[in-house]
């Protein structure tokens, strides 16, 4: 059997199954156990590499994002298990909204899935959309007007960029059709790479423009991120950790995608230009950004954007060290911020409040959450031993080895940010505590599992892992 089907599959069964589950608690279980399934069957994909179908590809590329995607989904339904349950006694949430929150999460994982392993431009797009769609209607769970306007302003936002992107894999299809002849085989990604070389280079160019555009909105990127402050401020954590953890990848990924495409043709346009203004565009703007963010969840909000604006820009600069220091800052980004938000979660109840001015002392009033924190946002700034210290410094280097001139606008950015991040983390982890201390509720165990890999990832990568981001960073160009 092709894992691939229960990949997508599970998820799918579990949100059918889950809108019907009354009890909060058994949804809850079942989200973390369907969860667990899934993850299990996205490792069956290192042991045999299925064929690929009309449908559906597992390639370097995609494999390891299906398995970051399929842990993070696991540990964010853990850490949501204890998180929403709190929400609920305190009457945030009614029992109703919970059942509909488990489905929709298990469908937020299913179009995730989908779009990472679709052989389909058509498939990829419907289920981009579809994570839009899943995302925008748990973001407004609180049906607070604060929570219902982010909402709005995502699903406007996200479905003006989604549509410019429909334009563009409509352009990329009319490209081919004239050399592939009508049908499913000018939207398969396999079939595409054969025949991209004798392809009029004109309608890609357009294309690809359109589609850098229209994903760059479900990245984030700069000027098209300002969806993505409010549905981080607003909707239940949770949703905030693969927010920021999985559904940038999954956007950026399609990009990644057509890049190659226009790789393979050597009339094309470059993307790398493109990709690298967005990229450092995002940085330097959330950069400054972050110093006037007084939301901690909106605060690291802005820390995505900049990340993600860091990830763009190595793709763009391209070559083997740049693509594999992308690479290796996506998984790295993917865990440390979506432990972040587990913490910040815990934080949050914890002191009743998000706003950072009120927040003091953790380390004294919550040492093993204050100093869980402090890790992750060390972390994330980039400082070693951790895995984005080893990533930021690849691409550093062989950005002043090839473009001397970029160099000191990501540099720059990168401490803009990690200036931001240090002051925000003095006045949050230290001093004395202020306002009402309240216990943690649940585990925090998925915020050290994550930190603890980001940890050996900066000192150690296994060889098989390192060797596998190089394949990967050779074909992407």
């Amino acid at each position: 059997m092709n894992p691939v089907y229960a990949i997508v599959g599970l998820p799918l069964a579990a949100a059918a199954v889950l809108v019907l589950v009354p009890g909060y608690r058994t949804g809850a279980w079942l989200n973390v156990a369907a969860s667990a399934a899934t993850l299990a069957a996205s490792l069956f994909l290192f042991v045999a590499e299925p064929e690929p179908t009309a449908l559906f590809v597992i390639d370097a590329l995609n494999i390891y994002l299906i398995v970051l995607t399929c842990f993070v989904g696991l540990t964010t339904s853990v850490f949501s298990a204890s998180y929403i349950g709190h929400e609920l006694q305190s009457g945030k949430l009614s029992p109703r909204s919970l059942r509909f929150y488990h489905a929709m999460y298990q469908g937020f994982m299913f179009t995730m899935l989908a779009a990472l392993s679709a052989n389909n431009l058509g498939v990829m797009w419907v289920a981009v959309e579809g994570a839009t769609l899943t995302t925008v209607l748990m973001v407004s769970l609180y049906r607070t007007a604060e929570s219902i306007e982010a909402a709005w302003k995502y699903f406007i936002l996200c479905g003006v960029g989604i549509a410019l992107a429909l334009f563009g894999t409509i352009l990329m299809y009319l490209a081919a059709q004239p050399v592939m002849g009508p049908g499913m085989a000018a939207m398969t990604w396999t079939e595409l790479l054969r025949h991209m070389g004798s392809i009029n280079a004109d309608i890609l160019n357009l294309a690809f423009v359109f589609l850098l555009v229209g994903y760059g909105t479900k990245v984030g990127l700069a000027p098209l991120h300002a969806w993505l402050p409010d549905a981080h401020a607003e909707g239940p954590t949770p949703i905030s950790a693969v927010l920021s953890g999985l559904l940038l990848n999954v956007a950026l990924y399609a990009v990644l995608r057509f890049k190659m495409l226009l790789a393979v043709n050597g009339e094309a346009l470059s993307p790398g230009p493109l990709m690298m203004a967005m990229g450092l565009g995002s940085l330097l703007l959330a950069g400054f950004m972050l110093y006037r963010r007084r939301d901690i969840k909106r605060f690291f909000a802005y820390s995505s954007i900049e990340h993600m604006g860091i990830i763009t820009f190595a793709f763009g600069i391209g070559g083997p060290l740049a693509n594999f220091a992308g690479l290796l800052h996506m998984a790295m980004h993917s865990l440390t911020k979506s432990a972040i938000f587990y913490a910040v979660g815990h934080v949050a109840q914890a002191t009743g409040t998000q706003s950072i001015d009120k927040i003091r002392g953790l380390t004294v009033s919550h040492p093993a959450l204050g100093w869980g924190l402090l890790v992750g946002v060390l972390a994330i700034a980039g400082l070693p031993p951790f895995g984005i210290f080893m990533s930021e410094f690849l691409l550093v280097t062989t950005t002043f080895a090839r473009e001397p001139l970029l160099a000191v606008p990501l540099v720059l950015g990168i401490l803009i940010a990690f200036g931001a991040l240090v002051l925000r983390l003095q006045q949050i982890c230290f001093g004395e505590p202020s306002g009402e201390v309240r216990p943690i509720h649940g585990s925090l165990v998925p915020l050290y599992a994550h930190l603890a890999l980001v940890l050996v990832a900066g000192i150690w990568l296994p060889g098989p892992l390192v060797a596998w981001f190089r394949t990967v960073a050779a074909i992407l160009g």
